[in-house]
């Protein structure tokens, strides 16, 4: 369990108590609230601090204004606002409850009020609902330090009406129990099933957001056996893998659960900080494979072309949660990869990098060390018979390495000669004929068959080799 003290190991930052004294000294009550609390109290708090106070936004925008602080109307409708000081955001909310939430995401009205314990009332989850005083000390009205002490997430009061209230934190509580490594409540648990539903109506950038944040935390795998429902809702993509027998001597478990142990592989193999392009990776490699199955007449699976339509399906996910272009790309590149033979020879580490380089141009050699790392961490969740391909793996890399270190030709622009080197000696004109000769020219550098220097190559164009 993690260890949780009585008060924050840490004083609350000079910036936020800054704009905390501010209020104070205008007559208004204030609290530091939210993940800074949180995270204090396990010993490790957020550079973010959020405040709340009995002012009202506009009380609030005079009084730190008056005082030289640097303010910003930030989210006056929920009476919040955003004060700068040396060079920090701090929030600044009034006080404040909710009425119903008729879109399952906004509140239809909010009223503000002047009681802070009103206003912890209608916060999510009791790990985040605590508020810190420096004199006043912790203000703990639901139990947020107790849950912190046993790992527990729980909402505030009916889990089932905070999720009506806003269905994104049913991801929430997931991401929230993987950031911090902490199981769910049973009655919580029930309420996060039954509502994740509601996710639908959500919009995909928020989503996708709250799925990022699950992937990011290291635990995605925690959350594919645990909360399967819950992210395959945000995920529908891995529906089909849950139970799926994938008929093949080379697999000892179901889809659902290799992808799960590929990701906790992924981790381990990167050293607990892979790219976000390489987690989404891990998470749908193999998301092709339930619409390429066939089962041959011996009873065996089959998933011919399962790494394309992967690789197609990895990208129209990461997109349809509106992340980003470039972290889709790069994902999709590796699916459509991670099945493919490795040689460990020069001649096989430069195809490898320039079909990398076709796919994701400049980012070949990054995206060949990952590749490795979802290689070996889809290894070892196979049969133990495959695992060993993960130390085969090894002398790829080194390959890889020295070919690198040596400025190894795996691009055109790579080569001794250019495009009027081949016009001149061909006496040819510009054309699509140029790039088929150079192409031609960097596949014989990549085997081997001509070294790339200028008078070898060309020679090699007028056949004179």
């Amino acid at each position: 369990m993690p260890v949780v003290r009585d008060v924050p190991a840490y004083p609350v930052p000079g910036y936020g108590l800054r704009v905390l004294r501010t209020l104070e000294a205008a007559g208004f009550e204030a609290w530091v609230v939210g993940g800074w609390v949180r995270d204090a109290l396990l010993g490790a708090p957020m550079h973010d601090v959020d405040v709340t106070t009995s002012a009202t936004w506009q009380e609030t925008e005079r009084v730190l204004a008056d005082s030289g602080i640097e303010v910003h109307k930030t989210g006056i409708a929920h009476g919040t606002v955003t004060a700068v000081v040396e060079g920090q955001p701090v929030e600044v909310t009034t006080y404040r409850v909710e009425g119903s939430y008729s879109d399952r995401r906004h509140p239809d009205e909010v009223r503000f009020i002047r009681d802070v314990r009103e206003d912890l009332a209608r916060r999510d989850f009791t790990v985040n609902a605590m508020a810190y005083h420096p004199e006043r000390g912790l203000l703990d009205l639901f139990g947020g330090r107790e849950d912190l002490s046993s790992g527990m997430i729980r909402a505030v009061g009916d889990p089932y009406r905070r999720f009506e209230e806003d269905a994104l934190r049913v991801l929430r509580a997931v991401r929230f129990a993987c950031r911090l490594g902490f199981d769910v409540e049973p009655r919580t648990q029930a309420a996060l099933v039954a509502c994740a539903p509601e996710l639908d109506g959500i919009a995909r950038e928020r989503v996708g957001q709250e799925m990022d944040g699950i992937v990011s935390s290291g635990r995605v795998s925690w959350a594919l056996r645990n909360e399967f429902d819950v992210v395959a809702r945000a995920v529908p993509a891995l529906i089909p893998m849950r139970g799926m027998n994938q008929r093949s001597s080379y697999h000892a478990y179901d889809l659902l659960e290799h992808t799960a142990r590929v990701c906790s592989g992924v981790e381990a193999f990167a050293g607990g900080i892979p790219s976000q392009e390489l987690r989404w990776a891990a998470l749908l490699h193999d998301a092709g494979k339930p619409v390429c199955a066939s089962v041959d007449e011996n009873g065996r699976g089959h998933f011919r072309d399962h790494q394309r339509a992967g690789s197609v399906i990895c990208r129209d996910t990461i997109l349809g949660l509106a992340l980003p272009h470039e972290v889709a790309g790069r994902a999709a590149t590796l699916v459509k990869y991670h099945d493919r033979h490795l040689s460990a020879t020069p001649a096989g580490v430069r195809r490898l990098l320039r079909r990398l380089d076709q796919a994701r141009p400049g980012e070949a050699p990054a995206l060949a060390y990952q590749l490795l790392d979802l290689q070996r961490g889809d290894a070892v969740a196979k049969t133990r018979a495959c695992a060993q391909r993960a130390v085969e793996l090894d002398a790829f890399e080194r390959a890889l390495s020295a070919e690198l270190s040596r400025g190894t030709v795996y691009r055109v622009r790579d080569l001794a000669v250019g495009g009027g080197d081949v016009i001149r000696a061909l006496g040819i004109a510009p054309g699509p004929k140029v790039g088929e000769a150079l192409s031609a020219l960097l596949d014989d550098v990549i085997y081997g068959r001509v070294e790339n220097s200028r008078d070898a190559l060309l020679a090699r164009l007028c056949g004179k080799d």
